[in-house]
């Protein structure tokens, strides 16, 4: 048996980073976005043990340090299964984008399996598993708006918004998440912290921090109440009702931090992004640590029209929009 399914990508939707953990990591608060580009993975059980990765781009790795062997492998033990693992990856979503591919593939590869092997693992062994190979796996076991917490692994669904025409620009540069960090703690002063420090001298790290985070967290609660309230006097009436509450971001303010960073390092990604504003997105902004960026349109013909725009200026531009929850499971079936 072989079973076939989308892999879908995410943005983030404002993107706050925190002081560094002793686990290597860092505290981050954000919301994730699931939207409609994709790539393809197949799943297939044969005979014979291991796991075998066959994908046709050389950027992708197939041995163990790929997020599907990784899972394939946890999931297998876990249902006690056996047989010889293959997926096949068909890439169309940028490498090292910040679009959540190779997470995105992780997941789709745990559930293609689970209908190949005909088993299910329950929905807290799959998060718990999710979230020992990534950081922002688990958010793929949701789909549509997703709050990410801690390191990102901490996940809650929101209550979605109407679809959101969407242009996603990918340049042909490759950002190192770990090298975006760093760059980061280099540039706030801060400190890998210490068993020590989370003992008793949180103030080596926190406290410029802990605002950081606290603010975002101001930003996103008033844009969502403002967003999901229709009560008199939530601004919601002034804009009429036809607006799409997403685009509401532009007035909240919310950001990427990873931009103090990466667009230093890379002027073409800043540059991407004013290109999206010339071309009419409403709020444009990097994804994840980059180097993907995207803007939100009010229309999908200001979506295309600016996708033509931008080509015509030399950039590789995409037209697609923001899944719901309920479209996201709809569609990830082939």
């Amino acid at each position: 048996m072989i079973v076939t399914a989308r892999s879908f990508a995410k943005i983030n939707l404002g993107l706050r980073i925190g002081a560094p953990r002793a686990d290597g990591f860092h505290e981050l608060l954000t919301i994730y976005q699931t939207i409609g580009l994709h790539d393809l993975i197949q799943v297939s059980v044969v005979r014979g043990n291991g796991i075998e990765i066959r994908c046709d781009d050389p950027r992708v790795p197939k041995d163990e340090s790929n997020t599907c062997w990784r899972i394939v492998e946890k999931v297998m033990e876990s249902l006690h299964a056996n047989g010889r693992v293959i997926v096949e990856i068909e890439k169309c979503l940028p490498v090292q984008g910040g679009m959540g591919g190779a997470s995105a593939n992780a997941v789709t590869a745990l559930l293609a399996l689970e209908r190949v092997l005909k088993k299910s693992l329950s929905a807290s062994e799959r998060l718990r598993i999710a979230a020992e190979v990534g950081s922002d796996v688990p958010l793929f076991l949701i789909g549509g708006m997703v709050l990410g917490m801690e390191r990102g692994e901490q996940v809650y669904p929101l209550e979605d918004f109407p679809a959101t025409p969407c242009v996603v620009v990918t340049p042909d540069v490759g950002v190192s998440t770990p090298k975006a960090f760093a760059e980061w703690d280099r540039k706030q002063g801060l400190k890998p912290r210490s068993s020590k420090d989370r003992a008793g001298n949180e103030e080596l790290t926190m406290p410029k921090s802990f605002d950081r985070m606290s603010e975002l967290g101001r930003e996103m609660s008033a844009w969502l109440s403002e967003s999901y309230s229709g009560a008199p006097g939530s601004g919601r009436a002034e804009r009429g009702r036809a607006e799409n509450p997403l685009l509401a971001l532009v007035r909240a303010g919310i950001k990427n931090d990873f931009e103090e960073v990466v667009f230093p390092e890379y002027p073409e990604l800043s540059e991407g992004k004013k290109a999206l504003e010339r071309a009419g997105a409403k709020y444009a902004s990097l994804s994840g640590s980059g180097s993907t960026l995207y803007g939100l349109f009010a229309s999908k013909e200001a979506a295309d029209l600016a996708v033509s725009r931008l080509r015509k200026q030399g950039w590789t531009a995409q037209s697609t929009a923001t899944l719901t929850r309920q479209r996201y499971w709809k569609r990830i079936w082939v």
